[in-house]
């Protein structure tokens, strides 16, 4: 089980807090640098590809443009990581609650952030040869300022996450001496030990995975085992860094920080309340209004967002106190407000379509673009939000007390109050599928479309003291999620190349399945297991480089299969028994976990039905996207 409270990638509505007053005035004075450096990346990679999409039709643009993004992605991948480390949001494995609290938690914790220390500084040590190879080549950007200046803020940003995980460690000086010693342990070993790695790296791997448990962040074990795996092979360590040089050469990979700055934005200000009264005045006077409103919005929302456990934190007491009020029972309120929480992934702007595309794209023979997925998702998604809400409105019809009329007037005027968060993912359709902007274009606009309604419009955010605090605190969710990215790229290349385990895999599969019928079935049940015990942004980059090539094999469109992928992800949010919807929900309603389990079990019933109809009709998405697409 993933935690996104406490250690995860918090989510958007929580920016980055000033400092409180005990705060040393240096390091005070360091952290408003760092916030102030990422606020301006995030405004240079705003305005970048809006530049362009201006120019174009005058025959203008930048010079260089495309390697100035780059640039500006690279800096908010290890700047906003360097912010996650300060304010503890990387995401980590919440298995270190196995064990009570006490002197051994703490000894386990202060280890397991030493390990992550060691191999932030070797990660470090690797950047930095990949730098010095580019500084050789001596490739200049047209300003006139070498390239490799800007790639140093990729070792110099892992050296400091390394201090600082030492320092986290513990709030006691033993904890942290402890994480001290540990940290050079990856030189030591590499310097005078060669051996053990080459002899023993499958141990050395098992003791990473060990400290992930209790609390090494999941880009650190992910990193530190792709550099284990490596060495014992021969290869270069600098190969796992390098590998973040394909990634962000991803055409696509900009939109994810641009669209989560606009998420962040929306989250941050009362777009909720105006959604609430939108879906209220719309739904509100049918059987069962109240349910299907909650269905809606939580949907919108997560839509907006990129992830589920934003909603429940951000909605989860408004809507589920609207259903008590309406009668609805306490059970069927809070597995409705868990499920309604997970629907929305499929719709753009969402964020992991987009890293999907991203991620399966690095394989050379397969190429999915997001927008393909987005209109192979529409039938997919809107038939997940329909079979919640109509099972809201079968239970709401017999229980919800006497329902206002139909208001057109007052339709009319929360349409009007939500008319700016409604028209968000208008301006991103309009713009892509229209071929009016790229889908980074796209991106970019949405964020400055954001920050333009709710700061000059709405006013819902001070330009100076609510939105360096919101973007701020985007570039760590920003830097967590990509810097986890790229050492997942760093493991998914080991595991496809070098360890060919797809190859096993299939040769594996083909021994026991022969019908493509049995192997959607069995990817299925694989999806739903996995997606209940990883967080959305892990799985994603950890199992479609793996799953997509045996996919293929069988005759399965890459498009269908990722609608199949992000599909189940939303189910595995549902799953017992640690599905990441019931962590948040039971940490949300401060009510145990397994309670969640019985109220969930409908919807779970409901969901797996459309999915399995989705998997077997693949006319549902591919024949959408290419009716869409046009051919």
């Amino acid at each position: 089980m993933t935690e996104t409270a406490a250690e995860g990638p918090v989510p958007p509505g929580q920016g980055i807090e000033p400092d409180p007053p005990s705060t040393p005035l240096p390091l005070r004075i360091v952290h408003r640098v760092e916030n102030l450096a990422v606020v301006v990346v995030f405004g240079a990679a705003i305005v970048l590809p809006l530049l362009e999409a201006v120019g174009r039709p005058f025959d203008w643009g930048l010079e260089g443009g495309a390697e100035y993004l780059r640039q500006l992605v690279l800096w908010l991948t290890f700047l906003g990581g360097l912010l996650a480390t300060r304010d503890g949001r990387h995401l980590r494995l919440s298995t270190a609650e196995i064990l009570p609290e006490g002197r051994v938690r703490r000894f386990a914790g202060a280890a397991a952030m030493g390990i992550a220390a060691a191999i932030s500084l070797v990660l470090a040590y690797a950047a930095w040869e990949v730098v010095a190879v580019n500084r050789d080549v001596g490739k200049m950007l047209p300003i006139g300022l070498p390239v490799w200046v800007g790639e140093a803020v990729m070792p110099l940003s892992l050296a400091f996450i390394g201090l600082r995980f030492v320092w986290r460690a513990d709030d006691r000086w033993s904890g942290r001496l402890l994480a001290l010693a540990l940290a050079p342990l990856g030189f030591v070993i590499g310097l005078y030990a060669p051996g053990v790695i080459e002899d023993h790296s499958g141990w050395l791997v098992g003791l990473v995975l060990v400290a992930a448990v209790f609390g090494t962040p999941v880009f650190a074990a992910m990193g530190g085992a792709a550099m284990l795996l490596y060495f014992s092979e021969g290869t270069p360590i600098s190969a796992v860094s390098a590998e973040i040089y394909r990634l962000v050469s991803s055409p696509t990979l900009p939109a994810i920080p641009l669209l989560t700055a606009c998420g962040y934005v929306l989250a941050e200000t009362r777009a909720a309340d105006r959604l609430v009264r939108f879906f209220k005045a719309l739904f509100g006077w049918l059987p069962g209004g109240m349910a299907i409103l909650v269905a809606g919005v939580c949907g919108v929302f997560t839509t907006f967002t990129g992830g589920s456990g934003v909603t429940i934190i951000a909605l989860g007491g408004l809507v589920y106190g609207m259903l008590k009020s309406d009668n609805y029972p306490e059970n069927f309120a809070l597995g409705h407000v868990t499920a309604s929480s997970s629907l929305g992934l499929l719709f753009p702007p969402s964020l992991p379509v987009i890293l999907y595309a991203v991620v399966v794209s690095q394989s050379p023979e397969i190429s999915v673009g997001a927008d393909q997925l987005y209109f192979a998702g529409l039938v997919p998604g809107l038939l997940m939000g329909l079979a919640v809400a109509a099972y809201g409105m079968w239970v709401g019809r017999k229980v919800e007390p006497e329902r206002p009329p139909f208001d057109a007037r007052e339709l009319l005027a929360a349409t009007w109050g939500a008319k700016w968060e409604l028209s968000v993912p208008v301006v991103v359709i309009v713009l892509f599928a229209g071929g009016f902007a790229s889908m980074v274009e796209a991106a970019a606009a949405a964020a400055a479309y954001a920050v333009i309604i709710e700061v000059f419009i709405t006013r819902d955010l001070h330009p100076t003291k609510d939105l360096p605090r919101v973007l701020a605190g985007a570039g760590a969710l920003v830097g967590a999620v990509l810097i986890l990215l790229a050492a997942a790229m760093g493991l998914s290349s080991y595991a496809l190349i070098e360890a060919e385990l797809p190859d096993l895999l299939l040769s594996w599969v083909e021994v026991r399945i022969d019908s493509p019928l049995v192997f959607l079935l069995a990817l299925n049940g694989l999806l739903l297991v996995l997606g209940s015990l990883l967080e959305i942004y892990s799985a994603i980059v950890i199992l479609p480089p793996i799953l997509a090539p045996i996919a293929v094999h069988y005759g399965i469109d890459p498009i269908h299969l990722g609608i199949i992928f992000l599909a189940n992800l939303e189910l595995g949010f549902l799953t017992p028994p640690v599905g990441l919807n019931l962590f948040l929900a039971a940490a949300r309603f401060e009510i145990p976990m397994v309670r969640l389990y019985k109220t969930i079990v409908p919807y779970l019933i409901i969901l797996i039905a459309v999915v399995l109809l989705v998997t077997y009709v693949p006319a549902l998405s591919v024949g959408v996207a290419e009716w869409i697409g046009g051919g």
